[in-house]
């Protein structure tokens, strides 16, 4: 690669993390949560993180040993970490109600419901939604079935679409705030 070929690509230049896991091509995936964690906004590399940990590609050992070698202004993100968000959608809206200083609890199993993903202040079900399980007519059904049974058991439902969550979370959580207060009046 010169200087020449490699339009819109950025190097990094930092100490790998794990030597053996990458080849002349590519780092390993340690290094490349590194590169996440000290490029991208820090809702999204927390949300890479925890989807690696739900998915079983990393433990608490890796986390530890990435955390050990990332700057120190980096350290705050590791106790936002949880390895039940099933999506990196489901991580920005929990991150959005962190935010917001609400009370909430993730993977939730309501009876006549199922596993919610998100619930707060006992009032509201977050369902993080993304077209590729959610697209089509039954899945749509689907949902608005879910929607019913929430409701049904006292809960009112928001299902943000995935642009919105991750492109307008500031309209998402304007939503969540104003919904929970009219809620729990």
């Amino acid at each position: 690669m010169t200087k020449e070929n490699r339009d819109g690509v950025v190097l990094h230049w930092q100490p790998l993390i794990d030597r053996t896991a990458g080849d002349d091509h590519r780092v390993g995936l340690l290094d490349a949560l590194a590169h996440v964690v000290r490029c991208q906004k820090s809702s999204l590399a927390i949300a890479s993180l925890d989807n690696a940990w739900h998915l079983g590609l990393i433990d608490e050992d890796a986390i530890a040993e990435l955390f050990a070698r990332l700057p120190q202004r980096y350290a705050w993100m590791r106790s936002r970490l949880n390895p039940l968000a099933e999506a990196g959608q489901e991580t920005v809206l929990r991150l959005i109600v962190e935010g917001l200083g609400l009370r909430y609890e993730i993977q939730v199993h309501l009876d006549g419901l199922g596993r919610a993903d998100i619930v707060v202040e006992d009032v509201l079900v977050l369902e993080a939604d993304s077209r590729a399980h959610h697209d089509g007519w039954s899945l749509h059904v689907r949902d608005r079935e879910r929607d019913l049974q929430a409701a049904r058991l006292g809960y009112a439902s928001l299902r943000p679409a995935y642009q919105h969550t991750m492109e307008q979370p500031e309209l998402v959580s304007a939503a969540i705030e104003c919904l929970v207060a009219l809620l729990k009046r």
